[in-house]
């Protein structure tokens, strides 16, 4: 058996099925890892919401922004924004039964004897691992409730910046979503920079990656993640693995073997 990664897909399923004929994935024995934005902006995010959820026990899937952002437009709370394309799966015939299995999936993944963590954008600065697990379990319990209305009604937001124990309510459950969906940049003191997604070379000099902050407590953690195309893959970062290499911008498509680190990628036509 062989795990994979593969970074953010948004909808590109040819490119998908190509870069899982290139690594010969067996879905009779081996598994993948996807590190969330299953859907959106890409043209099959139908198919491709479809195949993973067939996969069965052979996927792990982490919720991205992307994946929350349909949820939230399929149960009322957004009316889209211009360049979605998630008609389809809301006109689909078994919207419901994969808008409930989407639901379902974590904000995070540990697997403990792969030594491996995923996450769809980042962990919190103060958060150790099993403050991280906690605190996902907070969320996703509620996402997988009877008050999943009412988290996705509050869901919007960039406040609060700054993770603090003592936060309650929805803006405690929206900062912990934040973080685990939406982080490229913190400041210094490890709070929220939600606007900025250019290149670390291009970066405004008073923000720091979420994964270069001195006092972040995950990092002898292995994490992977996706999220932030803009960094092609690359952390210069101990114990970081982005896997976003922007397939939906006509970049290309990257799966991490887990056992040995080794990447396969192939090139997305825009």
């Amino acid at each position: 058996m062989t795990t994979y990664a593969i970074g953010d897909i948004q909808g590109c399923f040819f490119a998908l099925e190509k870069l899982l004929e290139k690594i010969h994935f067996d879905p009779t024995q081996d598994v993948v890892w996807f590190t969330g934005d299953l859907v959106n902006r890409g043209p099959q995010s139908l198919e491709t919401l479809r195949f993973i959820k067939n996969l069965g026990k052979q996927q792990r899937t982490v919720l991205g922004n992307h994946d929350l952002h349909l949820l939230a437009i399929a149960h009322g709370y957004h009316t889209g924004w211009r360049d979605d394309t998630l008609t389809p799966i809301l006109k689909a015939p078994d919207r419901d039964e994969l808008l409930d299995w989407l639901a379902h999936q974590p904000l995070i993944y540990h697997d403990a004897e792969l030594d491996f963590v995923m996450v769809h954008a980042g962990v919190a600065p103060a958060w150790d691992l099993a403050t991280a697990l906690q605190l996902a379990r907070e969320v996703e319990t509620i996402l997988q409730g009877n008050q999943r209305n009412t988290l996705l009604q509050h869901l919007y937001g960039n406040e609060p910046t700054q993770w603090n124990e003592n936060l309650t309510g929805w803006d405690r459950i929206r900062c912990i979503i934040n973080y685990f969906t939406r982080v490229r940049f913190c400041h210094a003191d490890g709070s929220l920079e939600l606007n900025t997604k250019e290149q670390l070379s291009k970066a405004p000099a008073n923000l720091i990656p979420w994964f270069k902050l001195p006092k972040r407590q995950t990092k002898t953690v292995k994490i992977i993640f996706g999220h932030w195309a803009a960094l092609g893959g690359v952390t210069d970062t101990p114990n970081t693995f982005a896997l976003d290499t922007g397939c939906v911008w006509g970049n290309c498509l990257t799966a991490m073997c887990l056992e040995n680190q080794q990447r396969v990628q192939i090139a997305c036509p825009k």
